[in-house]
């Protein structure tokens, strides 16, 4: 167990010796918050989800990694930013409230592309309006 310790650190652990079985004999499962019925709620107790949300918690501190995809995007000077999903979808509202600061410094649109609950979409803020599109869709924020 000391090699262990001395060679890995929780992210390598987890990636190394995590198997299915110890997770079934652990009753092990991901969870998620579902708003139509305001619980959380056993999401999963597929072995690659557990393994995905244990490892996305650790990784960058459970923060969203978030890239700059292009500075002056459609030729117009907007910020398009990118989210590198990894099994965490970004909260809505979070979002939002950073997008409109993110334009303070900006001071032109600011937009960052991402995957929730499945299905790609845009998120934007132009000075004036917070925009979601999901689905090709405009949905409320």
């Amino acid at each position: 167990i000391f090699e262990v310790r001395r060679v890995h650190n929780d992210i390598t652990f987890i990636d190394s010796f995590l198997t299915p079985e110890f997770c079934r004999r652990q009753n092990m499962f991901s969870y998620a918050y579902n708003e139509k019925a305001n619980v959380y709620e056993i999401e999963s107790r597929e072995f690659e989800e557990i393994k995905q949300r244990l490892l996305f918690g650790l990784t960058n501190a459970g923060r969203p990694i978030i890239y700059v995809k292009d500075g002056n995007h459609r030729n117009r000077g907007e910020l398009l930013l990118g989210h590198a999903h990894g099994g965490g979808d970004l909260d809505k509202t979070y979002a939002r409230d950073t997008l409109i600061n993110l334009h303070k410094l900006w001071t032109r649109p600011v937009l960052v592309e991402s995957t929730w609950d499945g299905v790609g979409g845009v998120m934007s803020y132009d000075g004036q309006e917070a925009k979601f599109v999901r689905g090709g869709k405009q949905e409320k924020l």
